[in-house]
């Protein structure tokens, strides 16, 4: 059973500091590799997938969190404001009122809508300390969010398309679901006193499985404050779930914004907002690819895709020649040299490394590694081009296939 926490100092991918407090880890350079490949991928995903990135500011003014609904429903979860002369300023828990002001700044004809809007932003939570553990609940989270603003003929195949971008990422990463979730409001204050609003939105999200063909199971008591939402479940080693993916169709924030759009009538019209994240905080997908694959991530994700190990010092040059080719090819590669132990244990010490080219005299004399891969095949010495070749080869597949 693989704990992220633990894995992931033994790795050097994060750590934490009673300084920096808890609920705040940091990370070190391989972990931030992990993070940046992570970040790279989604962006590139979401820009094929026809979004369009934004950034925008991590403090927002209380009166916009007042008019989102946050302060009434979520305020708990917020940290307290800050004041800044005459106004109040606070730490945002969530994206959506920043896009929907993004949106609202400019005028929007029916044309244009699909409008998709994407943004790996940091949001702040005042997790009580009891709950915090390693980077599955922290307090400074990095989100892979979007909205979408669009029409109402429009939401149902925007949000099952959002739903078919999170399994060919979730394919991609190896990550398995655990179920998927229609999360519905409960008894009490928490939600935004809307019957209709939760019928229209919760209707949508049923279409939206039946179409995707996905098996779901529904839960009370566990929407959003402003309407329901397809949560994609994940399970760790323990059986413990938690969300990671999520599908939202919003009716509350438009209104409250008082978003529009002109429509082919020339009329103003009320476009509806979905809200979705291919992997959610990037610190849980990373917390759940820690312990999904034990540190062994998948070729594309890995700190360290290539090492070349020279078995003696005669081939020192050699392999680093290797190693500055597979650089400038954009592979992560490094050489552990003979001054790291036997080739033995330099072979163990890289064991979670996709890929190991070992050069000894015969090797470095005709021009060749051979190859060994992380789930111990060896598939024989090839040229050093060739093997270039196929290690960029199944990097650039962005799959868990390491040879083929």
């Amino acid at each position: 059973m693989h704990d992220h926490r633990r894995l992931g100092r033994e790795l050097d991918l994060f750590d934490t500091d009673p300084l920096m407090g808890a609920g705040l880890p940091y990370w070190l350079p391989d972990g931030a590799v992990v993070r940046h490949t992570l970040e790279e991928y989604v962006r590139e995903a979401e820009r094929a997938a026809g979004y369009r990135h934004v950034y925008s500011p991590v403090l927002g003014k209380r009166e916009l969190y007042e008019i989102s609904g946050h302060w009434d429903h979520y305020c708990d979860d917020m940290f307290p404001p800050m004041e800044l002369g005459s106004e109040q300023v606070v730490m945002r828990p969530s994206l959506c009122p920043h896009h929907a002001l993004i949106y609202r700044s400019r005028s929007h004809s029916y044309r244009e809508l699909p409008l998709r809007l994407a943004e790996l932003g940091g949001m702040y939570r005042s997790e009580l300390s009891g709950v915090l553990g390693g980077l599955t609940r922290v307090r400074a989270i990095q989100l892979n969010d979007a909205h979408i603003f669009c029409t109402l003929d429009q939401a149902v195949g925007e949000a099952r398309a959002a739903l078919e971008l999170i399994g060919r990422a979730h394919a991609d990463l190896g990550i398995r679901a655990a179920r998927y979730r229609l999360s519905l409001p409960g008894e009490g204050g928490k939600y935004v006193a809307d019957p209709e609003l939760w019928r229209r939105a919760t209707a949508l999200l049923r279409q939206v499985l039946a179409e995707a063909g996905v098996d779901h199971e529904e839960a009370e008591g566990e929407a959003a404050f402003y309407g329901p939402k397809i949560d994609v479940q994940i399970a760790d080693p323990a059986g413990r779930e938690s969300t990671l993916s999520t599908v939202q169709i919003d009716f509350h924030q438009p209104e409250r914004f008082d978003l529009h759009y002109i429509g082919a009538d020339g009329a103003r019209h009320r476009p509806v907002m979905v809200h979705r994240s291919i992997i959610g905080s990037v610190e849980r997908a990373v917390a759940h690819l820690i312990e999904e694959h034990g540190g062994a991530f998948p070729a594309w994700l890995a700190p360290v895709q290539l090492v070349v190990l020279p078995v003696a010092d005669a081939q020192f040059a050699d392999a680093e020649a290797l190693c500055r080719e597979a650089v400038a090819r954009g592979l992560r590669a490094e050489v552990a040299g003979p001054e790291r132990g036997s080739l033995g244990a330099r072979i163990r010490a890289a064991r979670l490394v996709p890929y190991q080219a070992v050069i000894g005299g015969r090797e470095a004399e005709s021009g060749e590694a051979a190859v060994r891969l992380r789930d111990g095949r060896r598939p024989g010495s090839l040229p050093v081009g060739d093997l270039l070749d196929r290690v960029a080869a199944g990097v650039a597949a962005r799959g868990t296939v390491l040879w083929d």
